[in-house]
């Protein structure tokens, strides 16, 4: 068990050292991280996204179901209870809240829920994965961007402005390459299209890089973030490393659904908190230093609470 846990955990958590120590000793420029950021999200993990939800049969997608409604449920309640709570106990800023919000409920299923499946279930991981990230993608995104939208301070707040800028973040949000890829993927599979062989072997051939690129630009990122532990970030690491994993463990033990499908739920609900709300924070001029920290501090906490996870739900 030890030497699984060492095998799915250790080469996730070394190659997002590198990267943090690459930023930190300015080998990569980590406050300019676009061109990594583009090749991950909008090349790399949508092929690896499409190859794998193409591929899928219809029953194994139609099997994915239950994953899809149990996991937006979860990062639904995660995104409304943190914005509640800071919007009206800690008075804190609408965009603020949305974007801290974003950061614990979305898992970093990019970065580190790829590989933690690929080492602990196999190549079957993927096609979870594909559906976990078009929930986040699909729901949570849209919603932050939206909420982000609304209460950013622009030069113009005309009622006719605020609704464009509200329809210009969901089609923003909606036609990602990470969100279409693999919805498309899955439309594939629901319709039996066949991808071929050559179209499968050149995906998977640029998806390969995705793990281990997204792994490390989640270092890089970190490494531009000046960590600051308070009550507030203590938080946010209970509720995206603990209540996420536990509340999800509670909803599929009591629902009539295989073991494997609420393994995986569980698993990918344990994912440390993703790095996303920080990318919108930089780009909208809001406070990236609060959503960083919660990043560090549960990217770290992780490294328990993983462990644990797999060894509870993979003891074999």
């Amino acid at each position: 068990m030890a030497n699984t846990i060492l095998l799915a955990l250790t080469p996730i958590f070394f190659v997002m050292a590198l990267g943090y120590a690459a930023g930190r000793w300015k080998i990569v420029d980590n406050h300019h991280v676009d061109g990594l950021n583009v090749f991950v999200m909008n090349f790399a993990l949508p092929a690896s996204l499409f190859a794998a939800t193409a591929s899928a049969s219809r029953a194994e997608m139609y099997a994915q179901a239950p994953l899809f409604v149990i996991l937006s449920g979860v990062m639904l309640f995660v995104f409304v209870a943190w914005y509640l709570a800071q919007v009206r106990i800690r008075n804190i800023g609408k965009a603020d809240a949305s974007l801290q919000a974003l950061t614990i409920a979305f898992p970093n299923l990019a970065g580190v829920g790829l590989p933690i499946l690929a080492d602990v279930i196999g190549p079957a991981g993927t096609i979870p994965l594909a559906v976990a990230l078009a929930a986040g993608s699909i729901i949570i995104s849209p919603l932050a961007l939206v909420l982000v939208e609304l209460n950013v301070e622009k030069p113009n707040n005309a009622a006719v402005a605020r609704k464009s800028r509200v329809t210009g973040a969901l089609w923003h949000a909606l036609t990602k390459p990470i969100v279409i890829a693999p919805a498309l993927g899955i439309v594939f599979s629901l319709a039996g299209l066949p991808t071929g062989t050559v179209a499968q072997a050149s995906l998977l051939l640029i998806g390969h890089a995705a793990p281990g690129v997204a792994l490390f630009l989640t270092g890089v990122v970190l490494s531009s973030q000046a960590f600051q532990l308070n009550w507030k970030v203590v938080n946010a690491t209970l509720l995206g490393d603990l209540v996420r994993p536990l509340l999800t463990a509670a909803i599929v033990l009591t629902l009539p659904i295989p073991s494997d499908t609420a393994k995986v739920a569980i698993l990918l609900a344990a994912i440390p908190s993703g790095f996303f709300g920080i990318l919108f924070a930089v780009n909208y001029r809001l406070d990236s230093a609060t959503t960083g920290s919660m990043v560090i501090a549960s990217t770290i906490s992780s490294i328990v609470t993983l462990a644990v996870a797999i060894a509870l739900l993979y003891p074999q």
